[in-house]
């Protein structure tokens, strides 16, 4: 499996970067987007890496927010899967920002060849889109700095991932894990029936050098992860931590995995 970085907060030289995530991904003869960041700037990155992102298989959206959907503006005629809510308007508490998409929902339509899964769905018996994440962990608070258009809270049930499967072993890539990085991974293990973790990669959303962080920390000891890769809505409190038990890289765009 080979994964590329298109977007990230941060960036390798020649690179550039945005509060946002994209990853390219080749495995199983499928080529796969993840998330298109907030901007162009994933196809910018892209094309200095030589990736062409008209042989894109598929696309696959974590979840609706604008730092990993507003970069679909730039690409079309592709087919999409993702959660059915993706594409209501949402807030934050503390102000009116929509921190939602900005294209609607007729305009996605317009736009893509979209399959809505709100359970997993089966991009091909090795690669699969998690859907909903049951919440499985206590120490993974639901509660959101966020709302809905209706007033109501978002818990934003839409948040999944992609878990993969190599040599018996999972690959979980993830776009911010506002459902929980364990419960995400926790469900992946499930829904395959492997329990060994090769590799987790993407947004943790960890903060703080808290108890939820240093929990997060002994599962993925428990469980023992051998590459752990947080990055962009991971922030740095939080990966010092994980810096200091597990000698983390630091993930910027331009970078290339192999797995």
């Amino acid at each position: 499996m080979k994964l590329y970085v298109l977007s990230e907060n941060s960036a390798s030289p020649g690179f550039l970067a945005e509060h946002g995530l994209s990853y390219y991904i080749e495995f199983n003869n499928k080529k796969l987007l993840f998330d298109t960041g907030a901007s162009d700037v994933f196809m910018k990155n892209a094309l200095k890496l030589n990736v062409n992102l008209q042989e894109i298989d598929l696309i696959v959206l974590s979840h609706g927010h604008w730092d990993h959907g507003n970069g679909l503006k730039f690409i079309k005629n592709k087919p999409l899967t993702v959660h059915p809510d993706a594409f209501i308007k949402r807030y934050r508490k503390s102000g009116k920002e929509n921190i939602g998409i900005d294209l609607s929902l007729n305009e996605i339509i317009n736009k893509f060849s979209v399959n809505f899964a709100s359970k997993p769905f089966y991009i091909n018996e090795n690669i699969i889109f998690l859907g909903e994440i049951p919440h499985t962990f206590e120490f993974e608070e639901r509660e959101t700095a966020y709302y809905k258009e209706n007033g109501d809270n978002d818990d934003i049930k839409d948040d999944s991932a992609l878990v993969l499967i190599k040599n018996n072993e999972l690959i979980v890539v993830s776009g911010c894990a506002h459902s929980g990085i364990c419960n995400i991974i926790e469900y992946s293990k499930e829904l395959t029936g492997i329990s060994k973790i090769n590799t987790v990669i993407g947004g943790f959303h960890l903060k703080k050098q808290n108890y939820q962080t240093k929990k997060t920390i002994e599962y993925f000891n428990d469980n023992a992860v051998k590459n752990i890769l947080p990055s962009h809505c991971t922030e740095l409190p939080a990966l010092s931590l994980f810096f200091n038990e597990f000698k983390i890289k630091h993930v910027k765009s331009g970078m290339i995995f192999n797995f």
